[in-house]
């Protein structure tokens, strides 16, 4: 493996964009073909019923996850801009200090989630019949939250080097590792939704070791002089200014699915796991839209750091005509593929055919959902994190506010669920828009701040 660092303050924007995405689609697809894999086994070898159990967990674990992806978003803003602006010593500085701000979050988290599991899914109302395996299966993935969360800062630091591919590699061995041991632990060693659980952790500790390895040994940002190594209270601070926001953001989206979760769940097992299987799917729908608002993220930052607020504008202009091409895409087959999709996961024909036609709904607001990912990261590229705060507010007030009035609804009835989702992506991306449009990201760079800070 070669070092696959990318100045992206220079070449065509679509290209870079495009480049940079491309190796990030690829693992979020694989990552997505994994979480079809183990819902497949789940769902098959298991039943509908533990199923239903680990996808009434996925909204938990995002909310319990949600600190430590919010402060790997900050360290990866502050890194890129320093990078931008070509400091190589503060790029070292905020590798080392990611590490004190990094562990402090995933020991925190990791006891919340193991502690409050079984709390948290009683005040969502989780169904009897799999409250039990919900709580084992979250009461293990918080165990390697420190895992996913080394990773996961790893990760982001490389790309905010401009570093998209040693991610793909260590992710994608992941996965195969995850797969197999989801085959031994649940088919062979008859483990259940433990085994799953477990074969995520173990293969989320061999991602973090072996990415960190490769960096340290590779990357020669991270070759970091011991005096670097101190805490440096300033980068902290802001690693936690940058980082916090998002991490409410996270939170706060998170809140809102566990509180959709818990109308879902008021509606059985079977609309569970419709709705459980309908979230696989368009997490996969939206891993396009993740990639290039990641993309326009690392490309703002250092072209922010650099000074080039123009090419920032021109190149979050040109990232809605890929957003474009991928909605495009994926539009046909929601709307007329529901049910051969729904059967790759289920058997049960009742669950099948809600889920298609909640694909329909959904469907016809996935451009809004493209809007939302590449603004949102062109915003916190420039260190307007502060929206991400005001987008999950957005985005709480809608799921909260209008999904169970729906349902409520004789004429709308279950489908509610579906169409506060596709409403929120409406409203949230319009919002994202309007943030841009006012233009106060352009004064929000950190390195900007700090050079006007050491001339006065």
């Amino acid at each position: 493996m070669r070092n696959n660092i990318k100045d992206m303050t220079s070449g065509n924007p679509v290209g870079l964009l495009l480049t940079f995405s491309l190796p990030m689609l690829i693992g979020n697809i694989f990552q997505q073909f994994y979480n079809i894999i183990d819902s497949i086994i789940v769902g098959k070898y298991i039943g509908a019923d533990a199923l239903a159990a680990v996808g009434a967990t996925g909204s938990v674990q995002f909310l319990f996850f949600s600190l430590c992806n919010g402060m790997s978003a900050g360290i990866g803003i502050i890194i890129s801009q320093y990078f931008g602006a070509k400091d190589e010593e503060y790029v070292k500085r905020s590798i080392a200090n990611s590490v004190y701000v990094m562990l402090a979050a995933a020991v925190l988290m990791s006891l919340v989630g193991f502690f409050l599991s079984r709390p948290v899914l009683q005040l969502l109302g989780t169904p009897d019949n799999i409250i039990g395996d919900s709580d084992l299966f979250l009461k293990t993935t918080s165990i390697g939250i420190i895992a996913i969360a080394a990773y996961n800062c790893i990760s982001a630091i490389l790309r905010s080097l401009g570093d998209s591919v040693t991610p793909l590699i260590f992710l994608t061995a992941s996965i195969v590792v995850n797969i197999l041991l989801d085959f031994l632990f649940v088919l062979d060693f008859k483990w259940g939704v433990f085994g799953t659980a477990l074969a995520t952790i173990i293969a989320q500790v061999a991602a973090a070791l072996g990415s960190l390895a490769f960096a340290l040994v590779k990357n020669p940002h991270f070759k970091i002089p011991k005096d670097y190594l101190r805490p440096d209270i300033g980068i902290i601070q802001l690693c936690v200014k940058l980082g916090l926001p998002t991490a409410l953001q996270s939170s706060m989206i998170a809140f809102s699915c566990v509180i959709l979760q818990s109308v879902v769940n008021s509606f059985g097992s079977v609309v569970v796991a419709a709705f459980t299987v309908t979230s696989r799917i368009e997490q996969i729908v939206q891993q396009p839209y993740n990639s290039i608002g990641s993309a326009v993220s690392t490309y703002t930052g250092q072209n922010i750091g650099a000074g080039y607020i123009d090419r920032v504008r021109e190149g979050y202009r040109k990232s809605y005509i890929i957003i474009g091409v991928f909605t495009l895409c994926m539009l046909p087959m929601a709307q007329f593929l529901g049910r051969p999709i729904m059967r790759l996961f289920v058997s049960e024909a009742d669950v099948i055919e809600i889920g298609s036609t909640a694909l329909k709904i959904t469907s016809l607001c996935y451009f809004p959902l493209g809007v939302i990912y590449i603004t949102r990261g062109l915003l916190n590229g420039a260190g307007d994190t502060i929206y991400s705060f005001i987008n999950g507010i957005i985005e709480i007030t809608c799921r909260i506010g209008l999904s169970e009035p729906l349902t409520k609804i004789s004429q709308i009835g279950v489908w509610g669920i579906w169409i506060a989702t596709a409403l929120t992506w409406l409203i949230t991306g319009a919002a994202s828009v309007i943030r841009y449009l006012q233009g106060k990201w352009t004064e929000k760079s950190v390195v900007r701040q700090k050079y006007e800070q050491s001339e006065c």
